[in-house]
Order: structure tokens, then sequence, then C-alpha cells
């Protein structure tokens, strides 16, 4: 039985590495929780989409043009302000920090291998995501330029270091050989204990 502390703000942010089980996990516990999904990573896909370019491609543009960032931000501030949320993203920690922060780890090797995977399956994926990688190789270098292009408009624009720092989160989970209803046990378990402390 899942009993929740009313005093609390019920929010759960969930950032982590690529291909780590972010959107599958949040909306997993949103399920469970009966709690709302946002996904940041779903809204910039669509603004990629609109403009007809992948998700590597607005990350470089997003170096350039802060708007980017900042519609992504209003729209974290925004969420910030409800109850019974899951929300999956990358400042999520930094935009609600009343929320309870999870990061879930994963080796760059079997994120790559789960990429690949879900691409496959997923052919629409493929090209919103990476363009048109087929390599473990090259989604390895795709994930490693989107990172250090975050990390480089994130520490310009909020002075963060290192978005993957542990320091910055409630919980940490690597979801390397964890399976999803794991996970999600394990962090509404968490959840609960931290809304009662």
């Amino acid at each position: 039985m899942i009993f929740l502390d009313m005093d609390k703000k019920h929010i759960i942010t969930i950032a982590g590495k690529l291909g780590s089980g972010k959107s599958s996990t949040a909306k997993n516990i949103s399920e469970i929780l009966n709690y709302k999904h946002y996904s940041t990573g779903d809204f910039m896909r669509s603004i990629a989409n609109e403009r007809g370019i992948t998700l590597s491609e607005l990350s470089k543009i997003a170096e350039a043009d802060n708007s980017i960032d900042k519609a992504l931000d209003d729209r974290n501030l925004e969420i910030g302000k409800m109850e019974d949320i899951v929300l999956d993203s990358r400042l999520g920690f930094y935009f609600i920090p009343d929320s309870f922060k999870v990061f879930l780890e994963l080796d760059t090797n079997t994120a790559s291998e789960r990429i690949l995977k879900d691409m496959k399956s997923n052919p629409n994926r493929q090209k919103e995501d990476t363009g048109m990688f087929d390599t473990k190789e090259s989604i390895i270098a795709s994930i490693d330029n989107r990172l250090l292009s975050e990390r480089k408009r994130y520490k310009q624009l909020y002075s963060i270091e290192d978005l993957t720092s542990h320091n910055n989160f409630d919980l940490v989970i690597d979801t390397s050989n964890t399976p999803l209803h794991e996970v999600s046990k394990k962090i509404i378990d968490e959840y609960n204990n931290w809304l009662n402390n």
C-alpha cells in the first residue's frame, strides 16, 4: 500500500543517462501512483519535428539560440507548480528543487545497445533522435556529442558544472541489470520514505 504525506509536494523528477529508461520508468511510476506524466524529451522532440531536424541538430542550434532552452525551462517551471507529477527531464532537479530527485545511471556501451535495439523496433525514433545511426559506435559518438553540448549549455546558462553528478539527487539507481518493475518499486519505496521524513 502506498501512503503519501499530504504536507509535502508530490513531484518526482527523473533524470539519467541516455538509454537508461527515464521515459519508461516515469510512465510506469505515473501509472502506479496515478500521477500525471510529463517529458521534457518529448517536448524537445516536438520542437525538433516542427523544424524538420534531429535532436542532435536541435541541441547544436540551442548552443547559440537560448530561446530553445528558455521554452523548455519555462515549461519545467510551470510543471513545478503542479501536484501529483512525474517528470522525466535532465534539469528537473534544478528547476523543481523540492521534488524527489532520481537519477538513472547506465554505462555508455549498454546504453548504445539499448538505443540501437529501440531504433530497430521504432524507425521513427532513429530519424528523430540521432539521424540515421545504425551502429553502436555511431550511437556512442552521438551520446557523447549530445552530453558535451548539454554540459556546455547548462554551464553557460545555469552554472551547472555536471548535470550527471549524483550529488544533485535523492536517489541514484544503476539500470544496467535492473528490470523496469524493480526500478519503479525502488523509486516508489524511497519516495514514500522521503515524503514521510
